[in-house]
């Protein structure tokens, strides 16, 4: 099983449509403090002193710091989160309530203009193949590798996507989805 840890919350992301635009930092304490518990955690169930995280710096800086303790850190863009094109980095209410709707109607297909759609997004979580038993990632990833993981075959909307995991919480999911 790969136990997944979703980052800290980001400095400035309140209230923005974050994605895998806008590089965000975090409170290094917050990276430190989840740090520590992916190092306990990797003690507690005896594994290898490995993790991979996403590039983005909200999960990149808690593999910082388990690289400084000894841990192998390993960067895949594959872990990256959902890439919301023009979207990434506004306000939502910057965002016009015609091109909100179009997504809530199309949920799984919205293309955000040169991003992704959640259908591509899904398929990127959902064959990527870990390197390690600990990664470091992102609540939209984490959600559709989990969604591709149970519910094989369904189309998610927006009525039916599961809430994400909250900052600095872990999930587990297969290896292969």
């Amino acid at each position: 099983m790969l136990t997944i840890w979703r980052h800290p919350r980001p400095i400035g992301a309140t209230g923005r449509c974050i994605g895998a635009r806008t590089d965000l930092p975090v409170d290094p304490r917050k990276a430190k403090r989840l740090a520590h518990r992916i190092r306990a955690h990797a003690r507690r169930q005896g594994l290898p002193r490995d993790v991979v995280t996403s590039p983005l710096r909200r999960a990149a800086d808690v593999g910082r710091w388990l690289q400084r303790w000894g841990f192998r850190w390993r960067v895949d863009a594959a872990l990256r989160e959902m890439d919301f094109g023009d979207w990434d980095g506004c306000r939502w209410e910057q965002i016009p309530p015609t091109a909100f709707d179009a997504w809530m109607t199309d949920f799984n297909g919205f293309g955000f203009g040169p991003g992704e759609c959640l259908r591509e997004l899904m398929a990127r979580a959902a064959t990527w193949q870990p390197p390690c038993a600990l990664a470091v990632g992102h609540a939209g990833w984490i959600t559709a590798r989990l969604w591709a993981a149970q519910q094989k075959g369904q189309v998610p909307t927006a009525a039916t996507w599961p809430v994400p995991l909250g900052y600095a919480q872990a999930t587990s999911t297969p290896f292969a989805s």
